[in-house]
């Protein structure tokens, strides 16, 4: 029950009720509804303060033979959890004070009848209506308590679980990638030194640059895998300003490789930088893959509020690979979802004259205009 109503009906029940010695026309005598008001307003702090409540509900007892002040009294001690070692020396004043009532003035005979009713009513029914919510509320704090530590728990058992799968990840990519991509690099730096040819000398030397640039991402692809957090130092991403080092290595590997930039050229956010240089890496690697040396034409066009990016590929200048490089299968997927998250749209359709095209429009604000 609200604490208003408890202290609502203890009023009420202070007017109402008969009080032993006095007539029934004295019964709302100024100082008696002052006393029933004070009852109640103690009776609604009782949760909070609880002497106030214990006080009065003794002097109803002695005053007016009245004993539902004193019930109240008993449950609010009783459910007083963090002062449970004064229960049984209120129980024991309260059954004292209720035994010792009818010899008090106004005396009523005294009966063993009236005084276990009496003591039934003030702390009997009040104590174990006490004990029990006392309980309750005990074993919903240790449930509510259990809970929080098992959800403590089982979030700790989900980071753990991330941790040592990142790391088993790094492990493994470690022992295989990192593995295999050295093997390239060191055989490459072997060819280089015993190798003649100034021209094939200088396309071993970008092998080897490759993969060391290889290594290096790899590294921080690890790092971030071990640690929870990025690592401090890391390259920077890349941007359009390293566009023509990316279309150079595609030119070392066989492709002819043309770049046009349309419209005028202005400084686009970096998001937009980055979407676009992935969309042409993604597009030259899978023309490495699938047909191999041909024509491609990579167009940059600023538009007022976009950047189209156009990468189209032209039919095979000889024959495809005969062992094509393994992939995923995921690149023009996260290429998709990549363009998407920034708002812009990414269509890819084969050309009737045997090639591809990949065409990505990026929203581009000129940096330090309002979007």
């Amino acid at each position: 029950m609200a604490p208003w109503a408890v202290g609502l009906a203890v009023a009420v029940l202070s007017i109402v009720l008969p009080a032993a010695g006095q007539a029934h026309e004295t019964a709302a005598d100024p100082g008696r509804v002052l006393f029933a008001v004070a009852c109640g307003a103690a009776a609604w702090a009782g949760r909070r303060w609880r002497w106030p409540v214990i006080v009065l509900g003794a002097a109803a007892c002695v005053l007016f033979a009245q004993w539902h002040v004193l019930a109240v009294a008993t449950y609010y001690v009783v459910t007083a959890a963090p002062r449970r070692h004064l229960v049984p020396l209120y129980v024991a004043t309260a059954t004292a004070l209720v035994a010792v009532r009818p010899l008090l003035p106004p005396g009523a005979r005294w009966s063993p009848e009236g005084v276990g009713a009496e003591l039934v009513w003030a702390v009997v029914l009040p104590l174990v209506a006490g004990l029990w919510v006392g309980a309750r509320r005990q074993v919903l704090a240790g449930l509510r308590e259990r809970a929080e530590r098992l959800e403590r728990e089982q979030a700790a058992r989900a980071e753990q679980a991330r941790a040592q799968e990142r790391t088993r990840i790094a492990r493994e990519m470690h022992d295989v990638v990192a593995h295999r991509v050295s093997l390239i690099v060191l055989h490459a730096g072997a060819l280089e030194v015993s190798v003649t040819d100034e021209r094939t000398a200088a396309e071993i030397a970008g092998i080897r640059a490759t993969g060391r640039e290889a290594l290096a991402n790899l590294r921080e692809v690890l790092g971030v895998l071990r640690t929870q957090d990025a690592p401090d130092h890391h390259a920077p991403p890349p941007s359009l300003a390293d566009l023509d080092r990316l279309l150079g290595q595609s030119r070392s590997a066989g492709l002819r490789v043309r770049r046009r930039d349309e419209g005028d050229p202005r400084p686009v956010p970096e998001t937009a930088q980055r979407a676009a240089y992935r969309v042409v890496q993604e597009a030259l690697t899978n023309v490495h893959k699938h047909v191999g040396a041909c024509d491609v034409d990579v167009v940059l066009r600023y538009r007022p509020r976009e950047l189209e990016i156009v990468v189209d590929n032209g039919p095979p200048a000889g024959p495809r690979p005969a062992d094509p490089l393994p992939g995923g299968g995921l690149g023009l997927l996260g290429l998709r979802e990549r363009v998407a998250l920034l708002g812009g749209r990414l269509r890819t359709s084969p050309s009737p004259e045997g090639g591809f095209t990949v065409t990505a429009r990026i929203p581009a604000e000129r940096v330090g205009e309002p979007a």
